[in-house]
């Protein structure tokens, strides 16, 4: 994830707004060994977004990683602050306008569905994720390390 302050909190309320359209979410997903995404959200329809913060221009212009994405959601978002420059962000892609509370999705990207084996790949990858994350709250220190 962004790791400056601010791209937390456009993540927090991405996250917040992802979830008040019925997705689940995973900060900091891995899709595919060498790829880190900041946001991996799971629709009601098993549809699968993910969402890129962006907390600065300098942020965006140094992601040289993002189009490797594209391969592994349905649909794929960048989410920034209010005041972030907008205009430089490529048009093919969905935007979101975040703060630290909540968040508005601008232009939803045209669907490019994923094939049916990378999508339940993900769908299996993801479950394992989320288990092992709410595992870490009942026991910090597992007997048991998880591989996700």
């Amino acid at each position: 994830m962004t790791e400056t302050p601010q791209g937390k909190l456009i993540a927090r309320g991405t996250c917040r707004l992802l979830q008040s359209h019925g997705f689940v979410t995973l900060t900091e997903f891995v899709p595919s060994h060498g790829l880190r995404v900041d946001i991996m959200a799971l629709g009601p329809k098993s549809e699968i977004w993910i969402v890129e913060c962006k907390s600065s221009q300098a942020d965006f212009t140094s992601d040289k990683k993002w189009q490797r994405y594209l391969e592994w959601c349905d649909r794929y978002f960048w989410a920034v602050a209010s005041n972030f420059p907008v205009e430089i962000l490529p048009q093919n892609a969905g935007l979101i306008i975040a703060d630290a509370y909540d968040g508005e999705i601008i232009h939803l990207p045209k669907e490019t569905l994923l094939n049916a084996a990378r999508r339940k790949t993900l769908l299996y990858k993801f479950g394992r994720n989320a288990a092992a994350r709410l595992a870490k709250y009942t026991d910090p220190q597992p007997s048991i390390m998880f591989n996700v």
